[in-house]
């Protein structure tokens, strides 16, 4: 087996591969172990393996120097082949895998690269060799403090000091693009840029379990009520592909209830889609991909999570500042998918009182 010594390594520019390919929520929560490589040393290369679909968002994260695409486990022999020989032919020192597959750990021990580090679950790991053991299925720990814990493992691997860990915003854009992007939505749909902008997005993307549009029309109606007398929001809602009919069924309600809501126009692409959550004073969601690239951006979030213990609130923390996020799910011994016990007027009531959304379009300190 290939073999690079740290002396060898210390001599060009150290080449890392970092896989995250899964869901998009799941990557976006890879961001803090990315920033923390780079703080660590920034003269790092650093390259991600994701599939198609979340590659144009990884084009836009300031951690990472390549984006690779993963063909992914269906995809044809001559696509296996064509990713393997790119992997020969990066010259990687170091493999971290933040989610571990047989097919990944497999790929990188025929790859030849010498310093394979993974969590130590699965009989995936019998292709890594080095592993931590870190039991996610307990659900102790945000996930992106499993991956934060797994970049300082593979830090500590290469012999490099263990930075402070990093801290929010994990994906810091000036705040020009915040003003551009309000500017842009605003002239799209003819909005008041002086009054606060709440982001609802009521999709699922086929894997979160979701609030009914029934309950988030009752949630919307309910934060207004508690905002009476102050700058009342407008509501935009989003959707993801295939989503848009979900969405303009819920703006067409809370318009009903006399709210003032619009759909956001569709977006070029997913990268297009992240940088208009710049725009939003609140974001609420289900435990989506749109959520955590709303944490990510380090804006105020709601999060509404189900009974699962894999995917408690905790687990599936959003990475924004703890004073920018809430969270909300269903009472113990609720059914795993059942989201009808979460008390709305109580969710309602803490929104309003601890994110300043009606005086401010600022983040609350």
């Amino acid at each position: 087996m290939m073999t690079t010594s740290a002396t060898a390594m210390d001599e060009r520019r150290s080449r890392l591969l970092v896989v995250r390919n899964d869901k998009l929520g799941d990557f976006m929560l890879a961001w803090p172990a990315l920033a923390c490589l780079k703080a660590a040393d920034p003269g790092l290369h650093v390259s991600v393996l994701v599939p198609a679909y979340t590659a144009p968002i990884a084009r836009l994260c300031p951690w990472v120097d390549e984006v690779l695409l993963d063909p992914g486990d269906e995809a044809a022999a001559d696509g296996r082949r064509e990713l393997l020989s790119r992997l020969r032919q990066g010259r990687f020192d170091a493999l971290l895998t933040l989610f571990s597959t047989p097919r990944i750990g497999w790929l990188g021990w025929r790859a030849g690269i010498p310093l394979r580090l993974a969590p130590a679950t699965k009989w995936a790991q019998l292709f890594y060799n080095r592993r931590i053991a870190q039991r996610r299925s307990r659900s102790q720990k945000p996930e992106y403090v499993y991956n934060l814990e797994l970049a300082e493992g593979l830090l500590g691997e290469l012999g490099r000091p263990l930075p402070p860990r990093p801290s929010p915003p994990f994906w810091p854009l000036p705040e020009a693009i915040r003003g551009a992007q309000r500017a842009r939505i605003a002239d799209e749909l003819g909005l008041d840029e002086g009054r606060p902008w709440i982001f609802v997005h009521a999709g699922h993307g086929g894997s979160a379990v979701n609030l009914s549009l029934d309950q988030y029309a009752t949630l919307a109606c309910g934060i207004e009520q508690r905002l009476a007398g102050t700058v009342m929001p407008i509501w935009l809602l989003t959707a993801g592909p295939g989503e848009e009919a979900i969405a303009d069924e819920l703006c067409d309600r809370l318009a009903a209830e006399g709210l003032t809501a619009a759909r956001l126009p569709s977006r070029r692409g997913l990268d297009d889609f992240a940088l208009s959550l710049t725009a939003a004073d609140l974001f609420i969601a289900g435990s989506t991909g749109p959520l955590h690239i709303a944490g990510c951006l380090d804006r105020p979030t709601a999060g509404f999570y189900p009974a699962r213990r894999s995917a408690t609130p905790l687990r599936w923390q959003t990475c924004n500042a703890p004073a920018h996020r809430l969270a909300f799910s269903p009472p113990d011994g609720a059914s795993e998918t059942d989201m009808s016990s979460i008390d709305l007027m109580a969710a309602a009531e803490r929104i309003a009182q601890h994110l300043p959304i009606s005086t401010s379009s600022e983040p609350p300190s």
